[in-house]
């Protein structure tokens, strides 16, 4: 039944593709043509959106957060003037500077030392609280007092004002773009219906008109961002004479990882072609064996690029890899193809062009079905990540390795019928000789192989005890980068880059404030009858927010912190350091001026005063950061010291959603790890009908993905969303020299049921185009190494190095397995 079934399918395709080849290739090269006038829509993507987990409930919360107090939406400039922060060429600069900056498109406001409000020296009385508080912009104010205050005002030192009053910074903060929010918050409740019941037609239909609407409008937004980012720059040139600045925010990071993205694209794409190119000479020594498979890489990659653009499909930072991935993967299926239908015409050279073809298509279909459906099954493995940009990649390689396949096996008949006939003769190279070198050495010196299995396995298996998921997002940069310079000054001068809030809700009800002789005496300035501030703005839970905040800046880790305490603090000053009473604070609470209590009391309480927000700025350049024992600790305290209800504590900010993923990543690398040896054991047993085939295939791939698990344990180089992707990714491309060594193996095995003579002869066949993909793969993915991007290039070394094992044990312990266990039989 089988037979005849692939005898079909074989007939199939030989009317459709092999009896019509130069039509295949135009048909080939039309869709090529067709695929690539798509590419002006290629997107990509590096929102901060894409460095959280999937469906993380606290990404909508985050969102919330922002909306009612502040958002992230801005960036920062740090200002390190040459002459001095109060000189009159710092102040006269940082005024043309700010007034410049004004006239950018969507900025709302600007917070510099120019315009923030200097309280030192007020009092708390009527006259004060009702009058324009100074700034250093206003007349008589002195800069050496102002510079002062500045440093040591709870309010603005190491977050305005580094503590050696040389640094400054300037905020450029951006108007909500509700259009963007309104759209988003649209598509994730239909979304989030969707993922708990069925949609109604009805519903579906405007899901899919707002997801198209919001994608559309998010490349507007994302446009018009980087021409922003860029304007901000070209302004601060001008001023490059007068300070030393950097640029900070999430939007800058974001844009500039866009232009790492383009960067790693552009390189990688071109490095690994001329490898293939050189690499594809060296090895068989004929232009056709270069333009052959490397037609059918780039064909691959154009077709795959142009569905993406097609689909609007954005690439990320992570997928930005998927080029030179696939570039090296169907290269393999091709570099296999080859050998075997050099060495059949070096055996067979009487034989025709199209029993060439045929033998070479019917006998290596099966093995590049299988090394190809391996490797999917590898990438598959990724969707269960959590991560939507390592979800992508998943996909994206999915698509593109099936496509490869199908391409593969039209081009690669096609091509070699149009051509004349081509000789060949085995056994002359210098790789035969290699892999023959390699025969003699895995049987002289067994004891010495299965000792070196054992110290890897020794090895991996500690490292892998070793292993963390805590990195720091600085590390993620070259300390070249401009992300990795402003991230520095802002972090160690400036009062921390990762915010971090925590927003407690109120407790038990207070009693409400009222007194009719403090009315007496501020007349109509004062509201009448009962006031309520809230729950959290009296004496009491202000010393409680207040002993919340000074535990949380005696933490290493920490840099500034902002809440509420810090306005019951300088009320203090100002109330020569009594703390005030409750009918101070219900009026100061009603007569705080706009431009303070914009400052000192809308980003950390709500309107109603039943709800605080705790603000921190990480050190994410502190090697002592742990980002989940902070949460913990700081939680522990709230909850346990303080003694407020557990369900009232909330967590958020981009350091803990970055959180979040950090903390999946270990479990998903299990996870993915277990599917992808569990698929690909499933799919051995099948192809080789042999349980005990099918376990020593997997051993060699599995030891050298732990091996590369266990260098990172040891190297102390934590795993992040790149580099969980090498194990998984390592197994499922290693195996397709198992699939194909082993294949073999059961073949000529056959031939006189001799192991050693059958492992000479496989080394000397299959073992050369093992070899070929192997050398391809290593030096294909070390080129990842020019990326700008860090985890990219521990990904691009990582994996060639546990490639580079994997060829070694595929040619050395796998083949000694086999002639000691004997799992073969003679069929009778």
């Amino acid at each position: 039944m089988t037979q005849k079934k692939d005898n079909f399918f074989f007939k199939l395709y030989k009317k459709t593709v092999l009896d019509h080849p130069l039509v295949s290739l135009i048909v080939v090269i039309l869709l090529t043509v067709l695929a690539a006038s798509q590419l002006h829509k290629f997107r990509l993507d590096a929102s901060g959106e894409s460095l959280v987990l999937e469906n993380d409930q606290s990404l909508e919360y985050y969102r919330q957060v922002n909306e009612k107090y502040s958002s992230d939406d801005f960036l920062i400039i740090t200002w390190q003037p040459h002459q001095g922060l109060m000189s009159d060429e710092s102040i006269n600069g940082l005024e043309s500077l700010t007034d410049e900056l004004q006239t950018i498109q969507t900025v709302s406001t600007i917070n510099s030392i120019l315009n923030v409000p200097l309280i030192e020296g007020l009092t708390l009385d009527t006259d004060a609280l009702g009058e324009e508080i100074p700034t250093l912009q206003s007349p008589a104010v002195d800069r050496s007092e102002a510079l002062k205050e500045f440093i040591s005002s709870p309010i603005y030192e190491n977050l305005l004002v580094g503590e050696d009053g040389e640094s400054s910074a300037v905020q450029i903060n951006f108007k909500r773009d509700e259009k963007y929010f309104s759209l988003l918050d649209a598509r994730d409740k239909l979304r989030t219906k969707a993922s708990k019941s069925q949609l109604s037609s009805h519903e579906q239909q405007k899901l899919e008109s707002i997801e198209d609407e919001f994608n559309d409008y998010s490349k507007v937004v994302s446009e018009r961002t980087s021409a922003i980012i860029g304007e901000v720059r070209t302004i601060m040139e001008d001023y490059r004479d007068v300070a030393t600045m950097h640029l900070g925010g999430i939007s800058m990071i974001t844009n500039d990882m866009l232009s790492f993205i383009q960067h790693d694209i552009t390189v990688f794409g071109i490095g690994i072609l001329l490898f293939i190119m050189l690499a594809l000479f060296v090895f068989f020594g004929k232009v056709r064996w270069v333009i052959l498979p490397l037609f059918s890489c780039v064909v691959t990659v154009i077709m795959l690029a142009g569905l993406l653009s097609f689909l609007d499909w954005r690439i990320t930072v992570i997928s930005s890899n998927f080029p030179s991935i696939l570039l090296i993967v169907i290269l393999a299926l091709n570099v296999h193809l080859a050998v075997y239908y050099r060495d059949y015409i070096s055996a067979n050279p009487d034989s025709s062009q199209d029993l060439r073809v045929s033998t070479t298509l019917r006998t290596m279909f099966w093995p590049c079905f299988y090394t190809a459906l391996t490797t999917i099954v590898a990438f598959i493995s990724l969707l269960i990540s959590g991560i939507r940009p390592v979800i992508d990649f998943g996909w994206i390689m999915t698509i593109g390795i099936v496509l490869g396949f199908i391409l593969t096996f039209v081009i690669f008949p096609s091509f070699i019928q149009l051509l004349k006939k081509d000789n060949h003769t085995s056994g002359t190279s210098i790789t035969y000789k290699i892999t023959n070198w390699i025969y003699s050495f895995t049987v002289n010196y067994k004891t010495v192989v299965f000792l070196l299995t054992v110290g890897i396995i020794a090895f991996s298996a500690y490292g892998i005890t070793q292993l963390k998921v805590e990195n720091r997002f600085i590390d993620y940069f070259k300390p070249s980068t401009e992300i990795y310079k402003g991230m520095t000054v802002i972090d160690q001068k400036l009062g921390g880059t990762t915010p971090l809030d925590i927003v407690i809700d109120k407790g038990e009800e207070q009693a409400l404030v009222a007194d009719d002789e403090f009315e007496d005496e501020f007349g109509d300035e004062f509201d009448s009858g009962v006031y309520d501030a809230g729950y959290w703005f009296t004496g009491a839970k202000l010393k409680q927010v207040e002993r919340i905040h000074d535990y949380i800046d005696s933490l290493e880790v920490t840099g500034k912190v902002q809440s509420i305490a810090t306005y019951s603090k300088v009320l203090e000053t100002m109330n020569d350091g009594e703390y005030p009473d409750e009918l101070t604070l219900s009026l100061v609470h009603q007569k705080t001026p706009d431009e303070v209590r914009s400052v000192l009391m809308s980003p950390y309480l709500s309107e109603d005063g039943d709800q605080t927000r705790i603000n921190i700025r990480v050190q994410e350049t502190n090697h002592n950061l742990k980002r989940a024992e902070l949460i913990q600790s700081i939680n522990d305290y709230i909850v346990n010291e303080e003694g407020i209800a557990q369900d009232k504590v909330h967590f958020t900010g981009m350091l803990v959603l970055y959180n979040n993923m950090l903390e999946s990543l270990f479990d998903s690398q299990i996870k993915t790890i277990g599917a992808v040896y569990l698929a690909i054991l499933f799919m051995f047993i099948v192809l080789f009908r042999s349980f005990v085939l099918a376990i020593l295939a997997t051993i060699p791939n599995a030891l050298s993905a732990a091996l590369v698990l266990g260098i990172m344990g040891w190297l102390g180089i934590p795993m992040d969303m790149m580099t969980i992707t090498i194990a998984a990714i390592v197994i499922g491309i290693a195996v397709d020299n198992s699939i194909h060594y082993v294949h073999r193996f059961k073949a000529e095995f056959q031939k006189d049921y001799n192991y050693l003579d059958t492992m000479k002869r496989c080394h000397g066949s299959i073992g050369k185009a093992i070899y070929y993909t192997g050398v391809t793969v290593i030096f294909g993915f070390a080129i990842l190494a020019l990326s700008e991007f860090i985890p990219s290039i521990y990904f691009g070394l990582l994996t060639g190095l546990a490639m580079a094992v994997a060829l070694f044990l595929n040619l050395t312990l796998l083949p000694l397995m086999l002639i000691t266990i004997k799992p073969l039989k003679a069929k009778s």
